[in-house]
């Protein structure tokens, strides 16, 4: 790999770790990150626990960052591809907070879907590439969980823009959408979990959605009031559990 791009890769994710922390030290706007998604408050919406996903994100990017400089048992030429577009993502990821947070939503979406491309394109790179050991856990691990998660933000994205525009959902109720957005969700995950055999992708859907059966059931939020939206949370859960179980048990037999 190249080590200009060894480089890059460490200083575009320096840059974003920075950028993510002070976004809730100072706090950036005088706002804090979990603000904002309550600004744009909907049904697809994850409880906040379920955020704590990006510290185990930043860690596994992190070793992956720190492995880079040594001796990765996968060809150079695919290395650097995957160390530019992460790169690129990093930069968009900083770049997202920052229009985030001075609530400049239409812009936000642009940005979560360089990331969403980018992590497709990273995963297309590692889909066909032998992967054994410690590369499973410090190359492959770090991208799949990420790409899992802005699977879900991309989602919850496009949910806070429509809310933030005030799109009236062509006359159909908030639930109805939000039974449809979680539906589409499901199938967009079990099939790239299948498809990818990535179990470390799909675990992230799971636990996204229980983030959002937990808010639904909270007394300090819905309470169980949208009966629709929790029994297809609980439907959608029960997909993406037997796709992740089916690529595990897969995975083992081979």
């Amino acid at each position: 790999m190249n080590i200009k791009i060894k480089i890059t890769v460490l200083i575009t994710y320096v840059a974003m770790i920075l950028v993510n922390s002070l976004a809730n030290i100072l706090p950036i706007n005088n706002i804090n990150t979990g603000d904002v998604s309550d600004y744009y408050g909907n049904l697809f919406a994850p409880a906040a626990i379920t955020f704590a996903i990006w510290g185990l994100i930043y860690v596994l990017l992190a070793a992956f960052t720190l492995y880079q400089f040594f001796n990765i048992r996968i060809d150079p030429n695919k290395l650097n591809k995957i160390g530019i577009i992460f790169s690129v993502s990093s930069i968009a990821n900083l770049l997202w907070i920052f229009a985030w947070h001075y609530l400049l939503i239409q812009l936000t979406l642009p940005l979560m879907l360089i990331m969403l491309i980018s992590l497709i394109l990273i995963a297309k790179e590692l889909k066909n590439t032998e992967l054994e050991g410690k590369e499973k856990l410090l190359v492959k691990a770090p991208f799949s969980v990420y790409y899992g998660w802005i699977t879900v933000a991309t989602i919850a994205n496009v949910t806070a823009l429509l809310v933030g525009i005030n799109w009236n959902g062509f006359g159909l109720s908030e639930a109805l959408w939000t039974v449809i957005i979680l539906i589409v969700g499901a199938i967009i995950g079990s099939v790239t979990t299948l498809y990818s055999k990535d179990y470390f992708y799909g675990l992230v859907l799971v636990w996204a959605y229980v983030g959002i059966l937990i808010k639904h059931n909270s007394s300090e939020y819905f309470a169980g009031e949208y009966n629709q939206v929790v029994i297809t949370i609980v439907c959608s859960l029960v997909v993406l559990v037997i796709s992740n179980i089916y690529v595990i048990i897969k995975g083992a037999r081979n």
